[in-house]
């Protein structure tokens, strides 16, 4: 992250994401620090975060871990400094509470999980 990105906030002040100027036009960057985008206008840039908006932080995510089997995990935390996740127990309650932190932007390991 640096001093070109363009914080983009919904209508109540929230973080939603940035816009990194490139080219003649803008990448949009998640809060997980990943692109969403190839080069596109302003207008395009701003819709495209407005509408991914903080959703997918909420669905549940696959961590990848050396010589064991994917983790299911769920987004607790995104920052600057940290993506923090949790093992998920679809929806199970008691379970243990492990808490991973992983750096930003967060790692290929971790990947939206598909049904």
């Amino acid at each position: 992250m640096t001093e070109e990105w363009i914080e983009h906030r919904r209508g109540d002040g929230e973080l939603v994401g940035w816009m990194l100027p490139e080219g003649d036009g803008f990448v949009v960057i998640d809060l997980l620090g990943r692109r969403m985008t190839d080069v596109v206008d302003w207008g395009a840039a701003e819709e495209a975060l407005d509408e991914a908006g903080l959703r997918y932080l909420a669905e549940p995510y696959l961590l990848d871990r050396a010589d064991e089997e994917p983790l299911r995990v769920r987004i607790v935390e995104a920052s600057r400094d940290r993506i923090l996740v949790t093992e998920d127990f679809g929806g199970a309650i008691g379970g243990p509470v492990s808490r991973i932190e992983l750096p930003f932007p967060a790692p290929d390991t971790l990947r939206l999980r598909v049904s």
